[in-house]
């Protein structure tokens, strides 16, 4: 080969090398996403920050605001969004002075290259009696997420609200962004059920004790499949079996928020109380597989608590005892019978079904 053609594919290497980098740096920048990132993201919403948070009826409407935030260069990135409350016990006027919000992203004006580019409705979690219980929030959907990738990515956030109108601006208060369902169900190639009065025994059992198991290892009782109550239903198509996915933990006793209680008909005294809310299984060796998997992830569970930046020693202290006798109880056998075999107990409130707020 002549000296020529060396030099030529030497050249053609080295621009290679600089162009085909670039471009892939360039695919990495727009492909990143909002949940691609453990860091805490800062955002600030400006408008009429008073007028949204006073639309609280069952008609809230979507207000006009801008969304900004430091894109990786420290400039400034600007959205206009349209944001509304939502929820039904955090938006109850006296309950929350933050109701959580929906914001809804404009496609036209949202730009391409930006951490939103390719939402369209998320959620965002607001502090109701103190930030400290969103964050504690936010790190159940991080456990989640250790047990099943059926479930919701979450990003923790800092918010300052400006209200432009009123020239007023907030501390900076953390909150939680939450995956679009729809997102949600296309990562794992499901869609989302719609139909209600869905059966938990007619789900599929695997999914459903993982998630059963979750709610009782968190001490929430806040939930239900039949209602949809904090629960969302995918399945890979209209006739398959659906899968049960948990969200919204904020009764759970393992963030302690002082608002949350559990409902009356569980004769429950706290949250701290734990109660198991699958359906009856009386041959309970059909847990486990489910508590195996409990058991290889123990070290990242207690992980989540132990190594965070974000929370205090005591919370922390407390929380290793919570997870400590949830896990002295999947490895007893009597313990085992009694809490998970409850449901079977005629006499008992195993088999109360949650409606909540959203009764339909």
């Amino acid at each position: 080969m002549t000296k020529t053609y060396w030099r030529f594919s030497l050249f053609s290497i080295i621009v290679c090398s600089f162009l085909c980098g670039k471009g892939h740096a360039q695919i990495q920048q727009l492909s990143a996403g909002v949940f691609d990132s453990e860091d805490v993201l800062h955002i600030r919403l400006s408008g009429g920050i008073r007028e949204l948070m006073k639309d609280r009826s069952d008609n809230m409407q979507y207000h006009n605001l801008t969304l900004s935030y430091k894109g990786s260069d420290s400039s400034v990135i600007s959205i206009p969004i349209k944001v509304k409350t939502r929820g039904h016990f955090r938006r109850t006027q006296g309950n929350c002075t933050y109701p959580p919000l929906m914001l809804n992203f404009l496609k036209d004006s949202t730009p391409e290259n930006s951490l939103f580019s390719h939402q369209d409705k998320m959620k965002l979690v607001t502090p109701c009696n103190g930030d400290k219980y969103v964050v504690r929030e936010y790190l159940v959907y991080k456990l989640y997420n250790l047990i099943s990738p059926k479930s919701f990515r979450a990003r923790l956030v800092k918010v300052i609200y400006d209200d432009t109108e009123k020239g007023k601006i907030s501390e900076p208060l953390y909150g939680i962004l939450l995956e679009e369902e729809h997102h949600m169900a296309k990562r794992n190639n499901t869609i989302i059920v719609e139909e209600k009065m869905v059966r938990p025994e007619r789900t599929q059992r695997e999914d459903f004790l993982k998630m059963a198991v979750f709610e009782y290892m968190v001490g929430n009782t806040d939930w239900s499949v039949q209602y949809y109550q904090n629960v969302k239903l995918i399945a890979a198509d209209t006739l398959s079996i659906p899968t049960t996915v948990p969200y919204d933990f904020d009764h759970a006793g393992i963030v302690g928020a002082p608002y949350a209680k559990p409902a009356e008909a569980l004769l429950l005294t706290s949250t701290r109380q734990r109660r198991y809310r699958g359906y009856c299984m009386s041959d309970l060796s059909t847990f486990d597989a489910t508590i195996s998997l409990y058991n290889q992830l123990k070290e990242d569970i207690y992980s989540v608590y132990t190594k965070s930046a974000w929370l205090d020693d005591g919370y922390i202290k407390s929380t290793v005892k919570f997870l400590d006798e949830f896990y002295k109880t999947i490895n007893t056998p009597k313990s085992l019978r009694s809490e998970f075999g409850y449901p079977c107990n005629k006499d008992g409130t195993g088999n109360v079904v949650i409606q909540g707020l959203n009764k339909k």
